[in-house]
Order: structure tokens, then sequence, then C-alpha cells
């Protein structure tokens, strides 16, 4: 089972994370600011690493600086709702290749559901 650790200050977001990684099978570790999911890195050594990048204190790009110094090769998915093209630029220079918008995963999401919810033969 791979091991994903998600770092991201925002309790909902990491909720939501944990309750549909879960689902698919991964193990899920939560940290909630970057800090902590340094600690948590170094402690677990997560196969994938789902890392906000606006967050108080230590912000995702310091995170992902000591992260790719510790080891390169582990991948990062970049999921955010501050994300402009120069973020977006700096942050492949560091190789991560999946750079995500909450606002349009979360927005999608809930269109999904709203759907999916008032179709009308849907069983009671």
């Amino acid at each position: 089972m791979a091991k994903i650790l998600v770092i991201d200050d925002e309790p909902g977001i990491r909720d939501l994370l944990d309750t549909l990684l879960s689902r698919k099978g991964y193990d899920v570790v939560l940290a909630e600011n970057g800090r902590k999911g340094l600690e948590l890195f170094r402690r677990e050594h997560p196969d994938v690493i789902v890392l906000d990048l606006k967050m108080p204190g230590m912000d995702g790009f310091t995170v992902l600086q000591q992260i790719n110094s510790l080891d390169p090769r582990t991948p990062v998915i970049i999921l955010t709702g501050a994300g402009t093209p120069e973020a977006e630029q700096r942050i492949r220079a560091f190789g991560v290749t999946e750079y995500i918008e909450k606002e349009f995963s979360l927005h999608h999401l809930g269109d999904s559901l709203k759907r999916l919810l008032e179709t009308p033969d849907r069983a009671a």
C-alpha cells in the first residue's frame, strides 16, 4: 500500500483528501504545517507528497526545497489555491510534474456531487 503525506494548513482539505485517498486504499499521513510535514517526511518515508504552497510559517516553497535536498526523487504533487504562472514555473524547476489548482478540483467535485444528488431516479 502506497503511503501519501498530505501537507496542508486547511483542515477541510486535509480531511477531504484523507477520506478520498483512504477509500482508494492509500495509507494517508496528515500534516497541518510545513514544519510538521518535514518531520513526518523524515519519519514516515512517504511514496508521494501532496503539498499546499501557501501556508503560514513555513510555506510550500520552503518545504519543497527541503524535501528536494533530502530526497529529490520523492514525487510531489502541488495542490494550491494560490497558483500563478510564476509560481508554477518556479515549482517545476524542482522537478514537480503535478500542479493542481484547489478551486478547480474542488469546484468540479462539488458540481459532480450536486448532479448526482439531484438525479430524479436516485434511490431514496
